[in-house]
């Protein structure tokens, strides 16, 4: 087991990765660094613990608090080799509060990290997780679903409030008449002034859809040729070659931030579909007949097996589950 003086150039390069592009680290390579030097780590653990034990811990604000770590010390890195070598204190301290998130169940949920050679901070999500709250300079609040990733430049707000998206994410944008918000989202553009609307990319980027909650947006091209306002309750859509605004009828739309599901006789084909969508959750039937069950029902951030349970017992059906997937069939 290393101890703070036997650790590399290369151990260093690699915790500092968990800010840079060059590597994400996942919790298990946290944990291994938080071995090799444990002595330090759980010295300034403890620390850092204690000031959690007086109050019920707060993620949010327990996360804040590694990002402040990371800012700091993308600019006081060191340069060796043309790599960001970050100061050793520094690692230690962030090494020992994303311990504490550990601890809760948290860090290992999303990477937020500093690309200090492009001056950006990035927050992105993985498969399995989505409602990542990214709290951005200005107070903005913005929320990733799975596999979105975020970022924006290190001086954002003192040269213009600009983000970059790529996937889905709820903006709640703080106003600021003086300072537009822009989202660049695959070719398009969205520019607010303080509103609420929610934003998808498809996989290749080709085709932008956002959907406004409160107040108004600006939607448009790289070229300027096409443009959409759009007001709330509106969808609007903008590929390369075409652009649409249609008023959104759909009340599960915003299901995947709320994790409220509501129906009134859709079809079982329909609810799957929104389950896999917002709770992650795969349901498969042996009978095309299943999937067209009509359901009236309302389901608010139950347990996947509540959910199934629920169905089970409204359509006398029976389950078995293998991995992440379920299966149903009549009885």
């Amino acid at each position: 087991m290393k101890n703070k003086e036997n650790l590399t150039d290369r151990d260093w390069q690699e915790l500092a990765g968990f800010m840079s592009e060059e590597t994400e680290i996942k919790s298990e390579k946290l944990k291994q660094f938080i071995a090799e030097d444990s002595y330090n780590t759980e010295k300034e653990w403890k620390e850092l613990k204690g000031m959690y034990d007086k109050e019920p811990i707060n993620v949010d604000k327990a996360w804040n608090k590694v990002i402040t770590q990371i800012n700091e010390a993308s600019t006081n890195n060191l340069k060796t080799h043309g790599k960001s070598i970050l100061n050793r204190r520094i690692l230690i301290r962030i090494a020992a509060i994303a311990l504490i998130l550990l601890s809760i169940g948290a860090a290992a949920v999303y990477v937020i990290r500093t690309d200090a050679q492009n001056k950006k901070i990035i927050a992105a999500t993985g498969n399995d997780e989505k409602n990542l709250k990214v709290i951005l300079p200005d107070g903005s609040n913005v929320f990733l679903n799975r596999n979105t990733r975020l970022s924006y430049h290190t001086n954002f707000g003192s040269e213009g409030r600009v983000v970059e998206l790529t996937g889905e994410a709820f903006f709640e944008i703080t106003p600021d008449e003086s300072n537009p918000f822009t989202v660049y989202a695959g070719e398009a553009i969205i520019k607010v002034l303080g509103t609420s609307f929610n934003v998808i990319t498809s996989n290749d980027n080709s085709e932008v859809e956002v959907f406004v909650e409160t107040g108004h947006v600006m939607l448009y091209d790289e070229s300027g040729n096409q443009n959409i306002q759009l007001d709330p309750g509106f969808i609007g859509t903008l590929s390369q070659d075409s652009s649409d605004k249609k008023l959104n009828e759909n009340p599960n739309y915003m299901a995947w931030n709320k994790g409220l599901l509501t129906y009134n006789g859709q079809t079982l084909n329909v609810v799957f579909h929104d389950l896999k969508k917002v709770y992650n959750m795969e349901i498969i039937a042996d009978d095309k007949e299943i999937l067209d069950l009509p359901w009236a029902i309302t389901i608010d951030n139950q347990p996947q097996d509540t959910i199934i349970r629920l169905i089970c017992a409204s359509f006398t059906l029976s389950y078995t589950k293998d991995g992440d997937v379920y299966y149903l069939k009549k009885k």
